[in-house]
């Protein structure tokens, strides 16, 4: 089993005789720990922060692995998102809850064509949403954005003035039921949403090499990764 660096578990103690000094639960306790952990959680969980709970010697990328494969098929599934963890409802089974969903407010267009952007650009900067959009962006919707915890700000880019660039984060995709931006619809199933124009603005998507963008076509390539490509 491969993992990342921030999943792998620090190596047990060792004593004179080669023996551990710790002897770690069985595989299938901390399973039963990791599982207690994610149900108990409101917010995803690394790998590493269930590991620094559990008892030495344990491997909690391991038994995360082990738990998402006992789920599968179940009623929820354990989940990633982006780094982290989560027990979510299957998806097949969401129609089941609509009742107790609790719609509080609905996103502006301008909100929803800017969370947009940023989604498939990111890191971008308020400049380059503007210029994507064609109008300026409102402080408001910013502010909104980040108030929901779907964007944040992300390095400040290399750039005369450094402006600040935005990210979404990995509450937009536990909301959306993503695992990484890469899962984003297409632009084909936007544009039948109604979040984009048959036509992008000029510049949004590059043309043929050597072309300005005034020509280009109507339909901009739906390979998701040209857009995530930088």
């Amino acid at each position: 089993m491969t993992s990342d660096d921030s999943d792998t578990a620090p190596a047990p103690e060792i004593g004179p005789g080669g023996d551990s000094l710790f002897q770690a639960p069985p595989l299938a306790e901390q399973e039963r720990m990791v599982e207690a952990m994610l149900f108990a959680s409101s917010d995803p969980l690394t790998t590493r922060q269930m590991q620094d709970r559990m008892p030495h010697g344990s491997d909690a990328a391991e038994a995360v692995q082990l738990l998402r494969k006992r789920y599968a098929g179940r009623g929820v599934n354990v989940v990633r998102v982006g780094d982290a963890w989560a027990i979510r409802t299957a998806p097949d089974l969401s129609f089941l809850m609509s009742r107790e969903t609790v719609e509080t407010r609905k996103l502006s267009r301008a909100a929803i064509e800017t969370l947009a952007i940023i989604a498939y650009h990111q890191p971008c900067t308020r400049a380059e949403i503007e210029e994507i959009r064609g109008v300026s962006v409102s402080r408001g919707t910013i502010d909104l954005l980040m108030e929901l915890e779907w964007i944040r700000l992300g390095r400040r880019k290399m750039t005369p003035g450094r402006p600040v660039t935005y990210v979404v984060t990995e509450a937009f995709l536990d909301h959306f039921g993503l695992e990484s931006p890469r899962d984003l619809p297409g632009l084909k199933e936007l544009r039948e949403a109604g979040l984009l124009d048959s036509r992008p603005p000029p510049g949004a998507f590059p043309g043929p090499e050597g072309d300005d963008g005034d020509d280009a076509p109507d339909a901009p390539p739906e390979d998701q990764e040209d857009m995530f490509g930088r």
